[in-house]
């Protein structure tokens, strides 16, 4: 259709124009953001360059929403301030028909973040932080303390007090079975464990067991049933943000296995799926303020168009904030601004001037 045509023609540019100066700002605030940093370990404008050039995708992925939001509020804005959607609306075009092109692409951007942050931004961000980690010294340290892990649906419980993740050793080790009533099967102390690829091998172990009902204590041999892998013992180590999207869901589910805190894990898992949205949500939020105002229509398309999306990443910020403490589910605390920010704007549409 000529119209549809007529508008992305008129769409794109901004958008691009956006996307370009929006990706820059990002990247010159944590450029400095980190300056003083930089200086303070005489790093070299070749190595700052080249962690700005891998932080680029997330500058993107961050961009991404807000020029969709500029773009289709200066577009629709425009058009009704030359008064061309008067003879659109007179030719008895329907607003959300004449705005559908603008929907299909906030639609794809949804989908096309998804991937992008999964097969892109994902790599890049953590190639970032660890070249940030280097350059800046602050490499994170091979050493986990106090470490309780459950396993076999709660019965097993590690009690690690240092746990060396290059090594693979832990350090100060009690390990207690109990049966599904509660009740102690064995308690196994050892100074060290070493994982040998299948099983744990324990040096100086001792174990208290029950025999005729009186509790034993004798030198523990070793055994091959442990095998609890060491990925288990290091999962506080690992920075959910940097993970992909299966390794982020196998997270969840490790931690939650363990009996370790996974609320957090959970929630950006769920937060992947609806950040993805958030393209597609706030096009629709920007489309339905154009056109609803009779003075400043470009400025006031605009204003309100951010001010409409600024509330549902606010919204969004607490839900999740709520989600990792516990007071609500984690897939609710995703997903509640963008249903109910999407029922908002059809509303809207179904109201808007036409």
């Amino acid at each position: 259709m000529i119209l549809d045509r007529y508008l992305v023609k008129l769409f794109f540019p901004i958008f691009f124009i956006a996307l370009s100066l929006i990706i820059l700002l990002v990247a010159l605030i944590d450029i400095f953001a980190n300056l003083t940093r930089y200086l303070a370990h005489e790093v070299a404008v070749l190595d700052v360059f080249r962690v700005t050039v891998y932080y680029l995708p997330k500058c993107f992925s961050y961009a991404l929403p807000v020029s969709l939001i500029f773009a289709t509020a200066y577009t629709l804005g425009g058009l009704y301030a030359r008064n061309e959607l008067t003879s659109i609306f007179a030719a008895g075009i329907p607003f959300w028909r004449f705005s559908r092109p603008i929907l299909i692409i906030g639609f794809l951007a949804s989908v096309f973040s998804f991937f992008f942050e999964d097969l892109i931004v994902i790599p890049t961000l953590k190639m970032k932080n660890e070249l940030s980690e280097i350059l800046l010294h602050q490499q994170r340290s091979d050493f986990q303390a106090d470490i309780v892990i459950r396993a076999r649906g709660g019965r097993l419980t590690y009690a690690v007090d240092f746990f060396d993740t290059a090594n693979q050793n832990m350090f100060g080790v009690s390990i207690i079975e109990q049966d599904e009533s509660g009740r102690l099967i064995y308690l196994i102390r050892a100074h060290r464990a070493s994982w040998n690829g299948q099983h744990w091998e324990f040096a100086n172990a001792i174990i208290y067991d029950w025999y005729d009902d009186f509790l034993r204590y004798r030198n523990f041999e070793g055994s091959d049933e442990f095998r609890e892998e060491p990925d288990m013992f290091r999962r506080n180590l690992v920075n959910v943000e940097e993970l992909r999207f299966f390794d982020a869901r196998l997270l969840a589910h490790d931690l939650r296995a363990s009996g370790l805190p996974f609320l957090d894990a959970l929630s950006n898992f769920h937060h992947r799926f609806s950040f993805a949205t958030a393209s597609f949500v706030v096009t629709i939020l920007s489309i339905t303020m154009g056109g609803r105002f009779r003075k400043n229509i470009l400025l006031m398309s605009l204003a309100s168009s951010i001010g409409v999306a600024v509330s549902f990443y606010v919204i969004e910020m607490i839900t999740m904030m709520m989600a990792r403490l516990g007071y609500i589910h984690p897939f609710i605390g995703a997903w509640f601004p963008v249903f109910i920010f999407i029922a908002f704007g059809v509303l809207l549409l179904r109201t808007a001037k036409t």
